[in-house]
């Protein structure tokens, strides 16, 4: 390719990383793909359970392209743009197909067709899935088809490397190019480019112990907004409801597990037909018999039973240990695959192994326990789109697609705010990554060929970006030389128990306040950091200081919109404002970086809906047990 053609960056090598490259080669454009590890390692590796999309045995059930959209902005409490949503779930069939002839290893039935299995949030089977493993089989065929541009040399990577800083053009705004650290060499470079793809995934670090990768720090999407781009609805963060707790980090018990069947459970006796914490919670769960397992979510929710979306069941699993009905009166549940036949169990190989792997029990025979945990991020970049005319979708390869209001700077997949509203149903990230990638990459390749005014990235003076690198060697200079007494670990440690405390299931105001004033004390210490490690080469400790301070610039926009929303809505739940309120917050939070200040400013956008309304959020709740309910469990259905 031509030395001065036009270039475009891609930060971030997962799913959505890898199907914008391949998109934005495809359209005859060279591409940086740049990740800080191996794209084959990349956090899209984890996903487990599937990805939805109407086929034709799904049709025959009943289901709809337009069902899909309705059932995601259903399960987003009516806070996703339904444009893009109506765009996504139609092109759903599509995706499933071409990554079929990539070569993904779907299931299939007995006739050859693919199989499906159901997931949370819709009375039918429309989850199509690899096993246990369907990201990794999707990260590995995208894969490959980097691969396949990489040898024709329309696409270059760069492994190994952290995104710095974005850099911006100061005479017209634009984004022309990013800054960027070798991990090992800790070389600092400046790259042009006359498009930068943010793919980055989601901020679940801020909370201490997650179950993303501890690369999912949130610091390329706190750097990009602290350079001058919006954030939107950061304050939703989903908790996944059955993850394994660790020490180090939580492991993912996929909802594949209730899709094939698995139940939640809690040791409990009835009396009076009521339940009561059982007297032996701590009995192994084989000796416990039919009659003194309360099936909580089948109960409360008959329609659903356990594949209610994911907020509701975490805060059930949370209230009812908060009850003292945890298994040992602790804080974890069962989750029980242990009655499936073997051929289902065998469907769920990949996540069975990883329990046995990190417990030691064997789950094919004894029920898991399991707790929720923070799992993935609804918030992220504020983003914009061109709708069709009658709203049905978005007009196909129009450069501003998924652009931050920085322009030339867009964001893809799970650091992209537009799709999944209040809560994301389970099995459509993997779909949302694909499809931005795919559909949107075209609209960054139009926006390099056709629509970028003024000089092009390759033929800019390096004022801005020399500016740029020097200001990121500044930082590691006055992080290598710090002399403080702040440990950054005890700081992410304070961090991590502060926002998993105030702002995951439940969401107190005078505990966000209160988590608040710690975060501005942190942010305080952080300015007093020392680093164990003061080499340069792979020096992650300076890495990881780095990303801390970006941590806490997020964590505080998070906050901050917390606080100021204040109802309840998906998964974001508040006890004093327990009832969903449409006409204060059916809208989209944006927060805005005040440098001179350090800290967020926070405007709202309203959410328009031009094809559904919105509706009441209920899921078929019935009202039983009601002496069990805690007063934070008998608010409205429509609130929770």
């Amino acid at each position: 390719m031509a030395k001065n053609q036009p270039r475009i960056i891609v930060v971030g090598g997962g799913l959505a990383g890898l199907a914008a490259s391949v998109r934005i080669a495809e359209a005859g454009l060279p591409v940086d793909l740049f990740s800080m590890v191996p794209v084959k390692r990349s956090h899209s590796v984890c996903a487990q359970g599937g990805i939805n999309a109407c086929n034709e045995v799904a049709r025959q059930q009943g289901y709809s392209e337009w069902l899909h959209m309705d059932e995601t902005l259903y399960g987003g409490d009516f806070l996703n743009h339904q444009p893009p949503v109506y765009e996504m779930t139609h092109w759903a069939p599509k995706i499933i197909d071409l990554m079929d002839r990539m070569g993904v290893p779907f299931n299939r039935t007995s006739e050859g067709q693919r199989d499906l299995r159901m997931f949370g949030g819709s009375l039918f089977k429309r989850t199509h899935f690899a096993g246990a493993t369907t990201g990794q089989q999707l990260l590995y065929a995208l894969d490959e088809q980097t691969r396949r541009y990489e040898t024709q040399g329309k696409i270059n990577k760069y492994e190994f490397w952290e995104f710095l800083w974005p850099v911006i053009d100061p005479d017209t705004e634009r984004c022309v190019g990013i800054v960027a650290q070798d991990m090992r060499s800790m070389q600092v470079r400046s790259f042009r480019a006359d498009a930068v793809v943010m793919a980055t995934g989601g901020c679940g670090v801020v909370f201490g112990k997650s179950t993303m990768s501890v690369i999912c720090t949130g610091g390329a999407a706190s750097r990009c907004y602290q350079a001058g781009a919006w954030l939107g609805n950061p304050e939703f963060v989903q908790v996944h409801p059955t993850a394994i707790p660790g020490e180090d980090k939580c492991r993912l018990m996929s909802e594949s597990a209730r899709g094939e069947g698995g139940r939640v459970w809690v040791p409990a006796v009835k009396k009076d037909g009521k339940w009561h914490p059982h007297p032996d919670a701590g009995k192994h769960p084989n000796q416990i018999p039919q009659s003194e397992r309360w099936y909580i979510l089948e109960e409360k929710y008959p329609k659903y039973g356990n594949l209610v979306p994911r907020d509701i069941a975490t805060r059930e699993i949370f209230f009812i240990c908060q009850q003292g009905f945890g298994v040992g009166g602790g804080r974890m549940v069962y989750l029980d695959v242990s009655h499936l036949p073997e051929q289902t169990k065998h469907k769920l190989d990949g996540i069975l192994e990883i329990y046995e792997k990190f417990t030691g029990d064997n789950p094919r025979q004894v029920p898991m326990k399991i707790f929720p945990a923070v799992h993935y991020s609804m918030g992220g970049l504020y983003t914009v789109y061109t709708p069709k005319p009658d709203g049905k979708g978005m007009v196909h390869g129009d450069p501003n697609n998924m652009m931050t209001n920085v322009t030339g700077l867009y964001a893809f997949g799970e650091v992209n705010y537009q799709y999944h509203g209040a809560t994301r149903l389970g099995a459509n990230a993997l779909l949302n990554c694909i499809f931005d990638g795919l559909y949107c990459g075209l609209g960054v390749a139009n926006y390099v060929r056709d629509h970028i005014k003024g000089t092009r990235a390759v033929d800019l003076p390096p004022t801005a970006f020399d500016k740029a690198q020097q200001q990121e060697e500044n930082k590691i200079k006055r992080l290598i030389e710090s002399d403080g007494q702040s440990n950054p670990y005890e700081l992410h440690q304070r961090l991590g128990d502060e926002m998993t405390d105030s702002c995951t299931v439940v969401r107190e105001e005078s505990r966000m306040r209160q988590a608040y004033d710690v975060l501005r004390e942190l942010k305080a210490q952080y300015k007093n950091v020392r680093l164990s490690d003061t080499g340069m080469w792979t020096n992650q400790n300076l890495s990881f200081t780095r990303a801390l301070g970006d941590m806490l610039i997020y964590a505080e926009a998070l906050l901050a919109a917390s606080i100021l929303r204040k109802e309840s809505r998906g998964s974001h739940y508040r006890p004093d404002y327990p009832e969903r309120d449409d006409a204060k917050f059916h809208k989209t939070t944006i927060a805005k970086y005040d440098a001179a200040n350090d800290q967020p400013i926070l405007e709202y956008e309203p959410v328009p809906s031009p094809l559904v309304e919105p509706r009441a959020r209920t899921y078929g709740k019935v009202e039983t047990g009601e002496a069990n309910a805690t007063d934070q469990q008998k608010q409205p259905a429509a609130a929770r």
